[in-house]
């Protein structure tokens, strides 16, 4: 059978930017299997799939290797293919997810998303992630909820620009996915996201992360709003704003392709 497939660079206006994600709108679900294999086909860090209509989701999304609790960019790229080219028109899309109820919302030439803000828990630094990392962090906190993983908190923009992780050993030494984050030169605070462990070894951009980072730059710096930037090769910009329990991210998508893919059933 045929089924539509589009992909979307998100949280960045430009093509070639961001983090892209397949999005598959299916009329019903699939085996799991299937699914699964279907994200392995597409090989990006996420692809989502989506059940429902008029302003009302189910959403799940995977990544080449498994399936995940929670997912940013890939959300983000559903909406977007849902307001410019399956006319939503709804002012505010709402999924149903592992996570919850997600709410996603345009602001002008941006999307708004409203995502459960992570809970973070003081640890100790682990001697074989840091070594894995190529240097240890200033301070470590666990990340319960959403996706879960550890913030690795460093000085420095450039300390964490210059990581060069070696995967395999990171994904030897760690279940969880590690966040390095620091306070940016340009922007409010930078991060890079790794996920050996899920099959992603540097993710673009990282929506779910930042429902972490959100709570603990905001902490931090003192204020709700902030300007985020993960520093990976392809470059990824967001607005965050910690709002209560919840975590608002604003960012752009663009359509890079749509097509038809062949899928047995």
């Amino acid at each position: 059978m045929e089924l539509p497939i589009y992909q979307v660079d998100a949280f960045n206006g430009k093509l070639f930017g961001g983090n892209p994600a397949a999005v598959m709108p299916l009329a019903g679900w699939l085996a799991d299997d299937l699914l699964q294999a279907i994200a392995a086909e597409n090989n990006l860090s996420e692809t989502a799939f989506l059940v429902g209509g008029e302003g009302n989701y189910e959403l799940r999304w995977f990544t080449p290797a498994v399936e995940v609790d929670l997912c940013g960019h890939a959300t983000l790229a559903a909406a977007h293919i849902l307001y410019t080219e399956l006319g939503e028109t709804v002012s505010t899309l709402r999924f149903q997810t592992r996570s919850g109820e997600l709410l996603v919302s345009p602001e002008g030439d941006r999307l708004s998303l409203s995502f459960p803000a992570s809970r973070l828990i003081p640890a100790e630094s682990d001697q074989a992630v840091c070594a894995a990392l190529g240097r240890a962090p200033e301070s470590v906190m666990m990340v319960q909820g959403g996706n879960g993983g550890a913030l690795y908190i460093y000085r420095n923009e450039s300390e964490v620009a210059e990581l060069d992780p070696d995967f395999g050993s990171l994904g030897n030494a760690a279940n969880y996915c590690v966040i390095a984050t620091a306070p940016g030169d340009s922007v409010d605070f930078v991060s890079r996201f790794f996920g050996p462990s899920v099959g992603i070894d540097e993710d673009p951009v990282t929506g779910s992360a930042h429902c972490a980072l959100t709570p603990y730059w905001a902490e931090r710096l003192g204020r709700q709003q902030m300007q985020a930037r993960q520093i990976s090769a392809r470059v990824g910009e967001l607005e965050v704003e910690l709002q209560g329990e919840s975590v608002v991210m604003r960012g752009q998508g663009v359509t890079y392709m749509k097509g038809l893919a062949q899928v047995p059933g």
